[in-house]
Order: structure tokens, then C-alpha cells, then sequence
């Protein structure tokens, strides 16, 4: 494969649509306008504005590298391919890309037996082991906004991570009044300006696991030796309410925070016995969903999962990417970071391949091959999941520019491979 022609969409109106890839919020309605870099209308998000920053109005534009010398795509290509095929175990990390990137990276995964893991793998399992071991009850943003009468936040306001959330969620015309109560969180200040909501903001009983413990409990109507009247009045309200949702953010627990996200599954299944009520997580950014809903349908199992040649094996807590560069459970690592600058590979001593924003090109060193390759959504269409899980999202270019996508290069490392082998046998 060869860099793409650049053809910029110089003449798009000013404050043409635009969704975002860098939250998985996906917000579709705001727009871009043209300036010295793109800049949002409609929005003063700061996440989507910092990411913004990293990108001009013109076309984005790098060089491959190997071991920090400039290099032609093609010798980048056959470099990479080098490693992973003198590679007896690779780890492919990072993932953060769009749908067709996780599906060129699998198809390359199965044909090295590399292993699978997000940059953001920790919290992803915290959901993905709950959906395991109890099953799951989650909502949509949509039925939020329709639907929702009580919104508890545990342990997080929401907005300091996802700045649009509470603006994605508020109520409809025709919705019932809401209330939010922030559990251990400072309350968001937007959310009370929002027509019909108003808020609350209590502490924990302790830590988040004795909250929601103490909650699941009062629930199931059990007796306690002794009480928390804030926690009390909240079961009052949630059993109460039409509609509970239970808003948790996936990064923010910590270390066993599965045991946290199992137990607000139980607090849902109990509201559910006498009224209505789902939980929302809040997490799976930089293409995390995305990378772990694409792994799960293309290999029955989610991410963690290695793709050897004697089958697939999932294993949540030891193919953590961590994990695996510290007991040197791995000997080479293909990094992938296609949204922003900021998520860099880990320090290593091993060969390492990154495709990644154009932005990592400094950050090149030996033992490193490094091919720049297009944003979602910036230089390039794709496809992205929601936070909400069932709900996938076109990405438009705000321009197309001369880079690659994760897709093409997978696609191109996984040609050169089969013709080595090919040409070994």
C-alpha cells in the first residue's frame, strides 16, 4: 500500500457537522468551523478542545521511522513485519482506533498469536468482568434523557471526564423532573442550570465498596446494626422513582473495582423487582469499546484475550499489559494510538511497533519502528461505539489527508508477513 493523495475539502462550509472520536460519548451535535487549527462551535468542551489542538486546519503530515532515522513507508512496513514474525510472543497494546483498525489488527493478531489488551484495559475489565460473572443492566444516553427521574452518580460527577454528559442527558421536553444526587463527588455546577433538575450531594459511608454494599443491602431490605440517614433517604428516593440510573465511571475504582460494578448490578436487579431502573458506565475511551465490542464479536471473547495458535485464551489479570512487560511475558510490542499525542507507548527495552498519531513521531527511539497513520474522524472516515455500548457512529474527515489508517497498515504488515512465510516454506 502507498500514502494516499491528499484531497482537502477546502471548500466545506464553515461550521460543518462533526462527531467526535475523542470520547466515547461520540457527540454529533456540535460543529467545526475552519480557523489556524479546527475549532468547535457550539461546545466549549475541554477535552474536545484539547485534542483539537493537536490538529491544524491543514492536512496532517509525518514521516516513518526506524530505530529514529526517517524511513519510506514500504522499508517501515517490512521492518515491523521483521519483528513480529522473529516475535515469539507480541503483545498488541494501546488499540486505540476505530472499527476497521480492530479488525486488521485481529486478522494480524491471529496471524502471529499475539495477545490483546487496551491502554485503558484496567478499567475496561472493572465492566467486562461484572457482564461475566452477573450480567449486566445498562441504559442508553436516549433513555436518559426520556426517561430518567433520579440519576445517582457514584463516586464521580460525571462531567470532569465527559464535559458533554450531563448536556447529552438532559431532560426531554416531555420528561419528568429530574433529581441527581452525587454520591462522594462534588456536584457537577451544570448540571442545575438544566431545565427540571435539580441536585444533591452526599458523601460515602466509608470507602465506594462500603457504600455500595451498604446501599445493595438497605435495598434488599435487610437490617443493619446501624444506619446512614443520607444513604437511607437516597434508598427512599430510589425506590421511589420511576426511572434510577446509576451513573459510575469504569477509570475512576480502584483496584477490584469489578466488585463494585457487580454490586451496582445487584442495586439495579433489586430496583427492577418494583420499578425501573439500569446503571451507565462512563469509561471506554480512546477507541476502548470500540476495540474490546469488535474483539468480542470477531473472537467470542473480549479483550486480555491471546490469539495463539493452540486456541484463544482470555486471562483478565495476567495479560494485563502491565503485567506482561513486567514479568517479560512478552518479547515484542506493537503499540497503536491513533486519536491523540498524549497516549504514548510504555517504556521498554523490547522491539517495539507504533502506529500512531503524528504527534509520537519525536518520541521515536531505537529498537522502534514508527508509522504515522490518520485520525478517525480528522484525516479519515470510520466507525466508532458509543459509550452506551449498541449504538456504532459514523466519522467524518474534516479532511483527507496523505496518512495511512491503523487498517491499511495492519493490512499491509499482515501481506508482508504471509509472503515471508510463504516464501520460507
Amino acid at each position: 500500500m502507498t500514502a494516499k493523495t491528499a484531497s482537502p475539502t477546502s471548500d466545506a462550509p464553515t461550521g460543518r457537522p462533526w462527531t467526535c472520536p475523542f470520547c466515547p460519548l461520540s457527540c454529533d451535535g456540535f460543529s467545526l468551523a475552519d480557523a489556524p487549527r479546527p475549532t468547535l462551535v457550539d461546545s466549549d468542551c475541554p477535552r474536545a478542545t484539547a485534542a483539537l489542538s493537536h490538529f491544524a486546519a491543514v492536512l496532517a503530515s509525518a514521516t516513518a521511522r526506524i530505530d529514529g532515522r526517517a524511513a519510506d513507508h514500504r522499508s517501515a512496513v517490512a521492518a515491523a513485519a521483521a519483528i513480529l514474525a522473529a516475535s515469539r510472543q507480541p503483545l498488541f497494546a494501546g488499540l486505540a482506533t476505530d472499527v476497521a483498525g480492530m479488525r486488521a489488527l485481529y486478522r494480524l493478531a491471529n496471524g502471529c498469536g499475539a495477545i490483546l489488551d487496551h491502554a485503558n484495559g484496567d478499567a475496561l475489565m472493572h465492566s467486562t468482568r461484572a457482564l461475566q460473572d452477573r450480567g449486566v443492566f445498562y441504559t442508553t444516553l436516549a433513555e436518559i434523557r426520556n426517561r430518567a427521574d433520579l440519576v445517582v452518580c457514584l463516586g464521580t460527577n460525571a462531567s470532569d471526564h465527559y464535559p458533554e454528559f450531563f448536556r447529552r442527558t438532559a431532560p426531554a421536553a416531555d420528561a419528568p423532573e429530574r433529581h441527581v444526587v452525587f454520591v462522594g463527588a462534588n456536584a457537577d455546577t451544570a448540571a442545575p442550570g438544566l431545565g427540571g433538575v435539580t441536585v444533591e450531594e452526599i458523601g460515602l459511608a466509608g470507602n465506594v465498596f462500603d457504600t455500595v454494599a451498604l446501599l445493595a443491602a438497605r435495598l434488599a431490605g435487610r437490617r443493619m446494626a446501624s444506619s446512614d440517614p443520607a444513604l437511607d433517604a437516597l434508598v427512599a428516593r430510589m425506590l421511589g422513582a420511576r426511572y434510577t440510573v446509576v451513573v459510575w465511571e469504569s477509570g475512576s475504582l480502584p483496584a477490584h473495582g469489578a466488585l463494585v460494578a457487580e454490586t451496582i448490578q445487584r442495586i439495579v436487579n433489586t430496583l427492577n423487582r418494583t420499578t425501573r431502573a439500569a446503571a451507565f458506565c462512563l469509561g471506554g475511551g480512546d477507541g476502548g469499546y470500540t476495540a474490546n465490542q469488535v474483539t468480542t464479536w470477531l473472537s467470542g471473547l473480549p479483550l486480555r484475550t491471546g490469539v495463539h495458535k493452540r486456541g484463544l485464551v482470555h486471562e483478565p489479570q495476567r495479560y494485563a499489559t502491565a503485567q506482561l512487560l513486567a514479568h517479560r511475558a512478552v518479547d515484542a510490542v506493537l503499540w497503536v494510538s491513533a486519536f491523540t499525542p498524549e497516549l504514548a507507548p510504555p517504556a521498554t527495552d523490547l522491539p517495539l511497533v507504533v502506529l500512531g498519531h503524528p504527534g509520537l513521531e519525536a518520541a521515536t527511539r531505537a529498537n522502534t519502528v514508527f508509522i504515522p497513520v490518520s485520525t478517525p474522524g480528522i484525516g479519515s472516515a470510520g466507525h466508532l461505539f458509543r459509550a452506551d455500548g449498541g449504538v456504532v457512529l459514523p466519522l467524518a474527515p474534516i479532511y483527507e489527508d496523505t496518512l495511512p489508517g491503523v487498517a491499511d497498515v495492519a493490512g499491509d504488515i499482515a501481506s508482508r508477513l504471509a509472503a515471508s512465510e510463504g516464501g520460507a516454506r
